[in-house]
Protein backbone atom coordinates (compact mmCIF):
# COMPACT_ATOMS: atom_id res chain seq x y z
CA UNK A 1 0.00 0.00 0.00
CA UNK A 2 2.83 2.00 0.92
CA UNK A 3 4.98 1.63 -2.14
CA UNK A 4 1.72 2.20 -4.35
CA UNK A 5 1.23 5.80 -2.08
CA UNK A 6 5.00 6.46 -3.07
CA UNK A 7 4.63 5.60 -6.62
CA UNK A 8 1.63 7.88 -7.12
CA UNK A 9 3.61 11.12 -5.21
CA UNK A 10 6.47 10.77 -7.01
CA UNK A 11 5.12 10.86 -10.42
CA UNK A 12 2.70 13.83 -9.28
CA UNK A 13 6.10 15.48 -8.43
CA UNK A 14 7.26 14.71 -11.89
CA UNK A 15 4.15 16.16 -13.02
CA UNK A 16 4.52 19.23 -11.50
CA UNK A 17 7.61 19.74 -12.93
CA UNK A 18 10.34 18.53 -10.16
CA UNK A 19 12.99 16.13 -11.38
CA UNK A 20 13.23 13.20 -9.55
CA UNK A 21 15.09 10.67 -11.04
CA UNK A 22 14.68 6.54 -10.85
CA UNK A 23 17.94 6.52 -8.75
CA UNK A 24 16.61 9.35 -6.45
CA UNK A 25 13.62 7.50 -5.91
CA UNK A 26 15.23 4.85 -5.03
CA UNK A 27 16.91 6.24 -2.56
CA UNK A 28 14.06 7.73 -1.04
CA UNK A 29 12.95 4.29 -0.09
CA UNK A 30 16.35 3.20 1.39
CA UNK A 31 15.97 6.63 3.48
CA UNK A 32 12.31 5.36 4.55
CA UNK A 33 13.96 1.98 5.25
CA UNK A 34 15.95 4.40 8.33
CA UNK A 35 12.55 6.13 9.18
CA UNK A 36 10.21 6.17 11.68
CA UNK A 37 6.86 6.04 10.05
CA UNK A 38 5.09 7.02 12.61
CA UNK A 39 6.74 10.04 12.51
CA UNK A 40 5.41 12.61 9.93
CA UNK A 41 7.67 15.44 10.23
CA UNK A 42 10.72 12.72 9.93
CA UNK A 43 8.73 10.77 7.39
CA UNK A 44 8.53 14.08 5.46
CA UNK A 45 11.94 14.97 5.67
CA UNK A 46 13.59 12.29 4.47
CA UNK A 47 11.65 12.49 1.41
CA UNK A 48 12.14 16.08 0.91
CA UNK A 49 15.93 15.18 1.41
CA UNK A 50 16.23 12.30 -1.39
CA UNK A 51 13.90 14.18 -3.92
CA UNK A 52 14.47 17.37 -3.98
CA UNK A 53 16.96 19.48 -5.27
CA UNK A 54 15.98 22.98 -5.66
CA UNK A 55 14.85 24.98 -2.47
CA UNK A 56 12.28 26.70 -5.39
CA UNK A 57 10.73 23.56 -6.01
CA UNK A 58 10.21 22.79 -1.88
CA UNK A 59 6.52 24.15 -1.83
CA UNK A 60 5.23 21.95 -4.30
CA UNK A 61 6.18 19.19 -2.49
CA UNK A 62 4.77 20.17 0.62
CA UNK A 63 1.28 20.36 -1.13
CA UNK A 64 1.99 17.02 -3.23
CA UNK A 65 3.31 15.66 0.14
CA UNK A 66 -0.33 16.39 2.02
CA UNK A 67 -2.35 15.09 -0.24
CA UNK A 68 -0.82 12.08 -1.09
CA UNK A 69 0.41 11.33 3.21
CA UNK A 70 -3.08 13.30 4.20
CA UNK A 71 -3.96 11.51 7.83
CA UNK A 72 -6.53 9.43 7.52
CA UNK A 73 -8.49 10.28 10.81
CA UNK A 74 -11.64 10.36 12.47
CA UNK A 75 -12.78 13.22 14.95
CA UNK A 76 -11.42 12.02 18.45
CA UNK A 77 -12.39 12.68 21.84
CA UNK A 78 -10.57 15.76 21.58
CA UNK A 79 -13.79 17.27 20.11
CA UNK A 80 -14.89 17.48 23.28
CA UNK A 81 -12.18 20.46 24.33
CA UNK A 82 -14.12 22.47 21.71
CA UNK A 83 -17.87 21.91 23.56
CA UNK A 84 -16.12 22.08 27.01
CA UNK A 85 -13.94 25.35 26.40
CA UNK A 86 -16.67 27.24 24.08
CA UNK A 87 -20.03 25.30 25.18
CA UNK A 88 -20.60 23.92 21.75
CA UNK A 89 -22.50 20.87 21.90
CA UNK A 90 -21.03 17.92 20.03
CA UNK A 91 -22.98 17.12 16.25
CA UNK A 92 -24.68 13.83 15.23
CA UNK A 93 -23.47 11.48 12.59
CA UNK A 94 -21.74 12.38 9.38
CA UNK A 95 -18.76 13.97 10.79
CA UNK A 96 -15.06 13.47 9.57
CA UNK A 97 -16.42 12.33 6.51
CA UNK A 98 -16.59 13.98 2.64
CA UNK A 99 -20.12 13.63 2.61
CA UNK A 100 -20.64 16.07 5.33
CA UNK A 101 -23.00 18.51 4.64
CA UNK A 102 -22.77 22.25 6.18
CA UNK A 103 -24.92 23.85 7.69
CA UNK A 104 -26.14 21.60 10.28
CA UNK A 105 -26.59 22.20 14.08
CA UNK A 106 -27.70 24.99 16.15
CA UNK A 107 -27.26 28.09 13.71
CA UNK A 108 -26.23 31.40 15.53
CA UNK A 109 -25.61 29.82 19.33
CA UNK A 110 -23.58 26.85 17.50
CA UNK A 111 -21.42 29.20 15.78
CA UNK A 112 -21.21 31.76 18.37
CA UNK A 113 -19.68 28.98 20.79
CA UNK A 114 -17.75 27.81 18.38
CA UNK A 115 -16.41 31.18 17.90
CA UNK A 116 -15.79 31.78 21.68
CA UNK A 117 -14.07 28.38 21.79
CA UNK A 118 -11.21 29.80 18.68
CA UNK A 119 -10.75 33.11 20.90
CA UNK A 120 -9.67 31.00 23.59
CA UNK A 121 -7.53 28.72 21.72
CA UNK A 122 -5.90 31.62 19.94
CA UNK A 123 -5.35 33.14 23.01
CA UNK A 124 -3.60 30.41 24.65
CA UNK A 125 -1.91 29.14 21.30
CA UNK A 126 -3.43 25.57 21.59
CA UNK A 127 -2.48 23.85 18.84
CA UNK A 128 -4.88 21.07 19.72
CA UNK A 129 -7.87 22.75 20.33
CA UNK A 130 -6.80 24.37 17.50
CA UNK A 131 -7.04 21.33 15.48
CA UNK A 132 -10.24 20.54 17.09
CA UNK A 133 -11.91 23.71 16.20
CA UNK A 134 -10.92 23.51 12.53
CA UNK A 135 -12.47 19.91 12.24
CA UNK A 136 -15.68 20.94 13.81
CA UNK A 137 -15.60 24.54 12.12
CA UNK A 138 -15.68 22.09 8.70
CA UNK A 139 -18.41 20.01 9.45
CA UNK A 140 -20.67 22.84 10.14
CA UNK A 141 -20.13 25.54 7.81
CA UNK A 142 -17.64 24.17 4.60
CA UNK A 143 -20.78 22.64 3.19
CA UNK A 144 -18.78 19.81 1.33
CA UNK A 145 -20.88 17.03 -0.37
CA UNK A 146 -19.74 13.98 -2.01
CA UNK A 147 -19.03 14.43 -5.44
CA UNK A 148 -19.16 18.06 -5.82
CA UNK A 149 -16.89 19.45 -8.42
CA UNK A 150 -15.73 22.20 -5.77
CA UNK A 151 -12.20 22.80 -4.92
CA UNK A 152 -10.99 22.93 -1.60
CA UNK A 153 -10.51 27.15 -2.19
CA UNK A 154 -13.98 27.70 -2.24
CA UNK A 155 -14.39 25.43 0.76
CA UNK A 156 -11.88 27.10 2.84
CA UNK A 157 -13.22 30.49 1.68
CA UNK A 158 -16.84 29.70 3.16
CA UNK A 159 -15.62 28.33 6.49
CA UNK A 160 -13.26 31.68 7.31
CA UNK A 161 -15.98 33.80 6.18
CA UNK A 162 -18.66 32.69 8.28
CA UNK A 163 -16.00 32.68 11.37
CA UNK A 164 -15.31 36.24 10.70
CA UNK A 165 -11.87 35.31 10.60
CA UNK A 166 -10.40 38.96 8.94
CA UNK A 167 -11.98 40.86 12.31
CA UNK A 168 -10.23 37.85 14.58
CA UNK A 169 -7.14 39.84 15.51
CA UNK A 170 -8.78 42.84 16.08
CA UNK A 171 -11.25 41.28 18.26
CA UNK A 172 -8.01 39.50 20.33
CA UNK A 173 -6.40 42.79 20.15
CA UNK A 174 -9.15 44.93 22.13
CA UNK A 175 -8.60 41.83 24.68
CA UNK A 176 -5.23 43.06 25.69
CA UNK A 177 -3.90 45.54 29.05
CA UNK A 178 -4.72 48.98 27.53
CA UNK A 179 -0.90 50.21 29.01
CA UNK A 180 0.77 48.17 26.14
CA UNK A 181 3.53 50.38 24.42
CA UNK A 182 3.06 50.33 20.78
CA UNK A 183 5.98 48.26 20.15
CA UNK A 184 4.31 45.37 22.51
CA UNK A 185 1.09 46.09 20.94
CA UNK A 186 2.52 45.47 17.85
CA UNK A 187 4.61 42.43 18.89
CA UNK A 188 0.72 41.33 20.18
CA UNK A 189 -0.45 41.78 16.54
CA UNK A 190 1.99 39.50 14.60
CA UNK A 191 1.38 37.09 17.36
CA UNK A 192 -2.28 37.17 16.74
CA UNK A 193 -1.54 36.78 12.96
CA UNK A 194 0.50 33.77 13.23
CA UNK A 195 -1.96 31.96 14.84
CA UNK A 196 -4.52 32.28 13.29
CA UNK A 197 -2.72 31.78 10.12
CA UNK A 198 -1.59 28.16 11.97
CA UNK A 199 -5.81 28.19 12.58
CA UNK A 200 -6.25 28.35 8.67
CA UNK A 201 -3.74 26.42 7.43
CA UNK A 202 -5.49 23.22 9.69
CA UNK A 203 -8.53 24.49 8.07
CA UNK A 204 -6.86 23.48 4.79
CA UNK A 205 -5.84 20.49 6.11
CA UNK A 206 -8.81 19.35 6.83
CA UNK A 207 -10.51 20.46 3.93
CA UNK A 208 -7.73 19.15 1.84
CA UNK A 209 -7.99 15.14 4.05
CA UNK A 210 -12.04 14.78 2.97
CA UNK A 211 -11.81 15.79 -0.14
CA UNK A 212 -9.02 13.35 -1.15
CA UNK A 213 -11.40 10.60 1.05
CA UNK A 214 -13.70 11.50 -1.62
CA UNK A 215 -12.17 12.16 -4.97
CA UNK A 216 -8.43 9.82 -4.41
CA UNK A 217 -5.48 11.60 -4.35
CA UNK A 218 -4.09 11.83 -8.16
CA UNK A 219 -7.90 13.82 -8.74
CA UNK A 220 -7.16 16.46 -5.52
CA UNK A 221 -3.21 16.62 -6.21
CA UNK A 222 -4.58 17.74 -10.43
CA UNK A 223 -7.06 20.43 -9.04
CA UNK A 224 -4.23 21.77 -6.61
CA UNK A 225 -1.30 21.51 -8.95
CA UNK A 226 0.80 25.07 -9.29
CA UNK A 227 3.57 25.42 -11.68
CA UNK A 228 6.76 26.21 -10.81
CA UNK A 229 8.48 29.44 -10.40
CA UNK A 230 10.37 29.03 -13.85
CA UNK A 231 7.23 27.29 -15.43
CA UNK A 232 5.22 30.89 -14.43
CA UNK A 233 3.75 31.93 -17.09
CA UNK A 234 5.62 35.74 -18.07
CA UNK A 235 2.89 37.30 -19.47
CA UNK A 236 0.04 36.87 -16.84
CA UNK A 237 1.72 35.78 -13.39
CA UNK A 238 0.68 37.81 -10.51
CA UNK A 239 2.65 40.49 -8.74
CA UNK A 240 3.41 38.04 -6.03
CA UNK A 241 4.44 35.30 -8.16
CA UNK A 242 6.23 38.20 -10.69
CA UNK A 243 8.76 38.91 -7.03
CA UNK A 244 9.09 35.38 -7.06
CA UNK A 245 9.92 35.00 -10.22
CA UNK A 246 12.65 38.09 -10.07
CA UNK A 247 14.21 36.40 -7.00
CA UNK A 248 14.72 33.24 -8.81
CA UNK A 249 16.47 34.84 -11.85
CA UNK A 250 19.79 35.59 -10.59
CA UNK A 251 20.31 31.89 -9.12
CA UNK A 252 18.70 30.54 -12.75
CA UNK A 253 21.62 32.86 -14.32
CA UNK A 254 24.10 31.47 -12.30
CA UNK A 255 23.56 27.90 -12.50
CA UNK A 256 23.34 28.49 -16.32
CA UNK A 257 26.78 29.97 -16.21
CA UNK A 258 28.10 27.17 -14.46
CA UNK A 259 26.95 24.84 -16.97
CA UNK A 260 28.07 26.77 -19.78
CA UNK A 261 31.31 27.01 -18.78
CA UNK A 262 31.47 23.18 -17.68
CA UNK A 263 29.69 22.30 -21.65
CA UNK A 264 33.06 24.55 -22.79
CA UNK A 265 35.67 22.13 -21.27
CA UNK A 266 34.27 19.54 -23.84
CA UNK A 267 35.27 21.47 -26.91
CA UNK A 268 38.69 22.10 -25.76
CA UNK A 269 39.73 19.64 -29.16
CA UNK A 270 39.46 22.46 -32.37
CA UNK A 271 39.57 20.35 -35.82
CA UNK A 272 42.28 18.11 -36.45
CA UNK A 273 45.77 19.07 -37.33
CA UNK A 274 46.57 16.58 -40.66
CA UNK A 275 50.34 17.59 -41.08
CA UNK A 276 50.95 17.09 -37.20
CA UNK A 277 49.18 13.68 -36.94
CA UNK A 278 51.15 12.39 -40.08
CA UNK A 279 54.59 13.63 -38.40
CA UNK A 280 53.63 12.16 -35.28
CA UNK A 281 52.91 9.28 -36.41
CA UNK A 282 56.42 8.27 -37.97
CA UNK A 283 57.39 7.33 -34.56
CA UNK A 284 54.18 4.44 -34.64
CA UNK A 285 55.17 3.12 -38.31
CA UNK A 286 52.77 5.43 -40.11
CA UNK A 287 50.04 4.53 -37.87
CA UNK A 288 48.30 7.88 -36.28
CA UNK A 289 47.91 6.65 -32.80
CA UNK A 290 48.19 9.54 -31.26
CA UNK A 291 45.76 12.46 -33.23
CA UNK A 292 46.36 16.16 -33.53
CA UNK A 293 44.05 18.92 -32.73
CA UNK A 294 44.51 22.39 -33.82
CA UNK A 295 43.67 24.88 -30.77
CA UNK A 296 40.25 26.18 -31.02
CA UNK A 297 39.53 30.05 -30.78
CA UNK A 298 36.30 29.81 -29.25
CA UNK A 299 34.08 33.37 -29.70
CA UNK A 300 31.69 35.02 -27.41
CA UNK A 301 29.04 36.64 -29.59
CA UNK A 302 28.53 40.08 -29.50
CA UNK A 303 24.29 40.16 -28.89
CA UNK A 304 22.24 42.95 -30.13
CA UNK A 305 18.73 43.21 -28.10
CA UNK A 306 15.35 43.97 -29.20
CA UNK A 307 13.01 44.14 -26.91
CA UNK A 308 9.12 45.61 -27.27
CA UNK A 309 8.39 47.54 -24.49
CA UNK A 310 4.46 48.42 -25.22
CA UNK A 311 1.92 48.07 -22.94
CA UNK A 312 1.42 44.49 -23.62
CA UNK A 313 5.14 43.21 -24.04
CA UNK A 314 6.31 45.76 -20.52
CA UNK A 315 6.47 42.64 -18.22
CA UNK A 316 7.64 40.51 -20.64
CA UNK A 317 10.67 42.86 -21.82
CA UNK A 318 11.61 43.38 -18.05
CA UNK A 319 12.76 40.07 -17.15
CA UNK A 320 14.05 39.72 -20.89
CA UNK A 321 16.58 42.30 -20.03
CA UNK A 322 17.31 41.55 -16.57
CA UNK A 323 17.90 37.85 -17.81
CA UNK A 324 20.09 38.65 -20.88
CA UNK A 325 22.00 41.50 -18.70
CA UNK A 326 22.70 38.20 -16.08
CA UNK A 327 24.37 36.31 -18.31
CA UNK A 328 26.55 39.19 -19.93
CA UNK A 329 29.45 37.66 -18.94
CA UNK A 330 28.63 35.20 -21.61
CA UNK A 331 29.00 37.75 -24.67
CA UNK A 332 31.71 39.66 -25.53
CA UNK A 333 29.68 42.76 -26.03
CA UNK A 334 25.97 43.90 -25.19
CA UNK A 335 23.92 46.42 -26.44
CA UNK A 336 20.55 46.95 -25.62
CA UNK A 337 17.41 48.79 -27.33
CA UNK A 338 13.90 49.72 -26.75
CA UNK A 339 10.99 50.10 -29.22
CA UNK A 340 7.43 50.99 -29.23
CA UNK A 341 6.70 52.43 -32.66
CA UNK A 342 10.22 54.26 -32.48
CA UNK A 343 13.30 52.50 -31.37
CA UNK A 344 16.03 53.85 -28.73
CA UNK A 345 19.44 52.60 -27.65
CA UNK A 346 19.43 52.16 -23.67
CA UNK A 347 22.64 50.45 -23.43
CA UNK A 348 24.18 53.75 -21.31
CA UNK A 349 21.46 53.37 -18.90
CA UNK A 350 22.67 49.96 -17.62
CA UNK A 351 26.04 50.94 -17.82
CA UNK A 352 25.55 53.89 -15.64
CA UNK A 353 23.44 52.51 -13.30
CA UNK A 354 24.59 51.10 -9.97
CA UNK A 355 21.64 48.23 -10.31
CA UNK A 356 19.34 46.67 -12.85
CA UNK A 357 16.26 48.49 -11.39
CA UNK A 358 17.65 52.07 -11.55
CA UNK A 359 18.49 51.39 -15.38
CA UNK A 360 14.94 50.06 -15.82
CA UNK A 361 13.48 52.99 -14.05
CA UNK A 362 15.90 55.66 -16.81
CA UNK A 363 14.68 53.31 -19.54
CA UNK A 364 11.29 53.97 -18.37
CA UNK A 365 11.60 57.85 -18.02
CA UNK A 366 14.00 58.47 -21.07
CA UNK A 367 14.14 56.09 -23.54
CA UNK A 368 12.47 57.73 -26.78
CA UNK A 369 10.05 55.29 -28.07
CA UNK A 370 7.38 56.88 -29.05
CA UNK A 371 7.02 58.63 -32.56
CA UNK A 372 3.27 58.36 -33.73
CA UNK A 373 0.55 57.11 -31.89
CA UNK A 374 2.44 54.68 -28.96
CA UNK A 375 1.33 51.29 -30.55
CA UNK A 376 3.90 48.74 -31.80
CA UNK A 377 5.22 49.27 -35.04
CA UNK A 378 7.81 47.05 -35.84
CA UNK A 379 7.94 47.67 -39.40
CA UNK A 380 9.41 51.50 -38.48
CA UNK A 381 11.64 49.88 -35.48
CA UNK A 382 13.38 48.13 -37.73
CA UNK A 383 14.18 50.47 -40.18
CA UNK A 384 15.44 52.73 -37.70
CA UNK A 385 17.69 50.09 -36.27
CA UNK A 386 19.35 49.01 -39.76
CA UNK A 387 19.46 53.14 -40.41
CA UNK A 388 21.40 53.97 -37.64
CA UNK A 389 23.28 50.70 -36.64
CA UNK A 390 23.38 48.72 -39.59
CA UNK A 391 27.35 49.54 -40.64
CA UNK A 392 28.54 48.14 -36.96
CA UNK A 393 26.68 45.01 -37.04
CA UNK A 394 29.70 41.78 -38.37
CA UNK A 395 29.64 37.99 -38.81
CA UNK A 396 30.02 37.96 -34.56
CA UNK A 397 27.11 39.77 -33.97
CA UNK A 398 24.23 37.92 -32.90
CA UNK A 399 20.93 39.89 -32.85
CA UNK A 400 17.55 38.89 -30.37
CA UNK A 401 14.33 40.85 -30.92
CA UNK A 402 11.96 40.21 -28.15
CA UNK A 403 8.19 40.80 -28.90
CA UNK A 404 4.41 39.32 -30.25
CA UNK A 405 4.93 40.89 -33.40
CA UNK A 406 1.74 42.08 -33.44
CA UNK A 407 2.04 45.15 -35.81
CA UNK A 408 -1.32 46.94 -35.59
CA UNK A 409 -1.92 46.09 -39.41
CA UNK A 410 0.99 48.66 -40.21
CA UNK A 411 3.47 47.68 -42.91
CA UNK A 412 5.86 44.65 -41.46
CA UNK A 413 8.86 45.84 -43.70
CA UNK A 414 10.22 42.33 -43.45
CA UNK A 415 12.79 42.79 -46.05
CA UNK A 416 14.35 45.22 -43.45
CA UNK A 417 15.18 41.97 -41.38
CA UNK A 418 16.63 40.30 -44.49
CA UNK A 419 18.77 42.94 -44.78
CA UNK A 420 19.74 42.66 -41.24
CA UNK A 421 20.46 39.11 -41.14
CA UNK A 422 22.36 38.88 -44.21
CA UNK A 423 24.89 40.92 -41.71
CA UNK A 424 25.21 39.03 -39.10
CA UNK A 425 25.78 35.63 -37.78
CA UNK A 426 22.29 34.76 -36.18
CA UNK A 427 18.87 36.42 -35.78
CA UNK A 428 16.61 35.01 -32.91
CA UNK A 429 13.03 35.97 -32.47
CA UNK A 430 11.12 35.18 -28.79
CA UNK A 431 7.63 35.26 -28.56
CA UNK A 432 5.91 34.85 -25.26
CA UNK A 433 2.44 34.09 -26.76
CA UNK A 434 1.47 30.70 -27.16
CA UNK A 435 2.44 29.29 -31.08
CA UNK A 436 -1.17 28.83 -31.76
CA UNK A 437 -2.01 32.68 -31.67
CA UNK A 438 1.19 33.29 -33.92
CA UNK A 439 -0.03 34.72 -37.35
CA UNK A 440 -3.68 35.38 -36.49
CA UNK A 441 -5.24 39.13 -36.15
CA UNK A 442 -2.48 41.77 -36.74
CA UNK A 443 0.65 39.44 -36.01
CA UNK A 444 2.84 39.16 -38.38
CA UNK A 445 5.30 36.73 -37.18
CA UNK A 446 5.18 34.50 -40.47
CA UNK A 447 6.77 37.57 -42.49
CA UNK A 448 9.59 37.82 -39.96
CA UNK A 449 10.04 34.24 -39.20
CA UNK A 450 11.15 33.38 -42.78
CA UNK A 451 14.64 35.37 -42.09
CA UNK A 452 15.55 34.38 -38.44
CA UNK A 453 17.81 31.41 -37.73
CA UNK A 454 15.37 30.40 -35.62
CA UNK A 455 12.13 31.58 -33.58
CA UNK A 456 11.71 30.90 -30.01
CA UNK A 457 7.94 30.42 -27.82
CA UNK A 458 9.28 31.88 -24.75
CA UNK A 459 6.89 32.28 -22.28
CA UNK A 460 8.66 31.65 -19.21
CA UNK A 461 12.18 31.45 -17.40
CA UNK A 462 13.05 27.80 -18.33
CA UNK A 463 12.04 28.31 -22.03
CA UNK A 464 14.19 31.82 -21.43
CA UNK A 465 16.85 29.63 -20.06
CA UNK A 466 16.76 27.29 -22.68
CA UNK A 467 17.28 29.78 -25.74
CA UNK A 468 20.55 31.36 -24.00
CA UNK A 469 22.04 27.25 -23.98
CA UNK A 470 21.00 27.14 -27.57
CA UNK A 471 22.45 30.53 -28.28
CA UNK A 472 25.81 30.65 -26.64
CA UNK A 473 26.88 26.73 -27.00
CA UNK A 474 26.78 27.36 -31.15
CA UNK A 475 29.44 29.95 -30.89
CA UNK A 476 32.19 27.01 -30.23
CA UNK A 477 30.58 25.34 -33.59
CA UNK A 478 29.25 27.39 -35.88
CA UNK A 479 25.82 26.59 -36.63
CA UNK A 480 24.11 26.20 -39.68
CA UNK A 481 22.00 28.75 -40.84
CA UNK A 482 18.42 28.09 -41.68
CA UNK A 483 14.70 28.91 -41.96
CA UNK A 484 12.25 28.45 -39.20
CA UNK A 485 8.72 27.65 -41.29
CA UNK A 486 5.67 29.38 -39.08
CA UNK A 487 2.51 27.69 -39.36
Amino acid sequence: MLLDVLAGFIQELREVGIPVSMVEAIDALEALGHTDLSDRQAFKAALGATLVKNARHYEAFETAFEVFFALDRSFPPAEEQVAGAGGAESGDGGRGHPGSGGGRGGGESDLDELLQALMMALVGNDRELMRSIARRAVDQLAGMERGRPVGGTYYLYRTLRQLSADDLVQRLMEGTPEDLSEFDSRLAQEEYEARLEQFREEVRAEIRRRLVADRGREAVAKTLRKPLIEDLDLMHATRVELRQIEQAVHPLTRKLAARLAQRRKRFRHGRLDFRKTVRRSLSTGGVPMNPQFRSPRPSRPEVFLLCDISGSMATFARFTLQFVYAMSSQFSKLRSFVFVDALDETTRYFDEARDFEEALARVTAEAKVVWLDGHSDYGNSLEMFWDRYGDQLTPRSAVIITGDARNNYRPPKAELLGKIAAEVRAVYWLNPEPTGYWNTGDSVMRSYADYCTNVYEVRNLRQLEQFIEDMVIPTFRPAPRHRTAVD
